[in-house]
């Protein structure tokens, strides 16, 4: 397991574009940090995140990781470069020759997808620990460990996400038609939606899709700060969003990680190398 995530990592560092992706998707998260320096008056209006709760815990988890799972699209790129760079050098090919079999040759990549998410993940829960407890107004131990789930599913989601991402680049084979394919395929998740269909059924039959699923995993937080519910509430507004992780969300992300990761297998197991 460990050699062949070592050659996945070497592939990778020894591509600059791959490599400063990579560098800077995680210079980025770390910009999740300046938004506590965010201050500003315009008349009467006073705005400064850190006061606002943006940091306050339990809350923190849910806002750090929706916003870090934004950018997500960076490492995105990495993996469907990696995938495609395997047919544009003929690594995979020199591979499978070497004596690496399509079955560890899938797995790899999986094990480098559960990788970038779990690093991903660990930085954004350090980070979060760091800004939360330097600005939050309640630093209790029960309280800090509310809301943790939201850092599992935001690990579930990148890793759902990324083995999407694996799937077409090897179903596509060229990174920039792959995410084509990923914006066209999310266009089509938004029109069935929005659609005119009665909303019952494409409500119950749009959770299943992948980037649905993966979106309903972690929704906005912005209507969960009080201030903002003070301000509905004032305008007449209601708000009776329930803003939980739901295991169901959960489960389904896992299966079409299972089946993104099953067919990448038996396209490749398919295919004429």
């Amino acid at each position: 397991m460990n050699r062949l995530i070592s050659i996945e990592l070497q592939k990778i560092w020894k591509n600059k574009a791959s490599r400063i992706l990579t560098l800077t998707y995680f210079v980025l998260l770390s910009f999740i940090a300046l938004i506590a320096s965010i201050k500003f008056d315009i008349g009467p209006v006073k705005f400064e995140a850190a006061e606002i709760g943006f940091f306050n815990f339990p809350f923190i988890w849910h806002f750090n990781t929706y916003i870090a799972a934004w950018l997500k699209l960076f490492l995105a790129i990495v993996i469907v470069s990696m995938m495609a760079n395997e047919y544009s050098y003929g690594t995979l090919k020199q591979n499978l020759i070497d004596g690496l079999s399509k079955k560890e040759f899938i797995l790899s990549k999986f094990l480098t997808v559960v990788l970038f998410a779990l690093c991903s993940t660990i930085f954004v829960f350090v980070m979060s620990l760091l800004l939360g407890f330097s600005f939050s107004s309640y630093t209790e131990f029960d309280v800090v460990l509310m809301d943790l789930d939201y850092i599992l599913a935001f690990f579930v989601k990148l890793i759902g996400f990324f083995s999407f991402c694996l799937f077409l680049g090897i179903f596509v084979k060229r990174s920039a038609f792959a995410l084509g394919f990923l914006l066209v395929w999310f266009i089509i998740e938004c029109f069935l939606k929005f659609s005119i269909f009665p909303r019952i059924n494409m409500d119950y039959f749009t959770q299943l899709l992948p980037l649905e699923s993966m979106s309903n995993l972690i929704i906005e937080p912005f209507t969960r700060l009080s201030v903002i519910r003070t301000i509905g509430t004032q305008i007449g507004v209601e708000n009776s969003k329930d803003y939980g992780v739901h295991y169901l969300s959960v489960f389904i992300v896992l299966v079409w990680t299972f089946l993104f990761i099953y067919f990448s297998y038996k396209l490749l197991k398919k295919r004429d190398l």
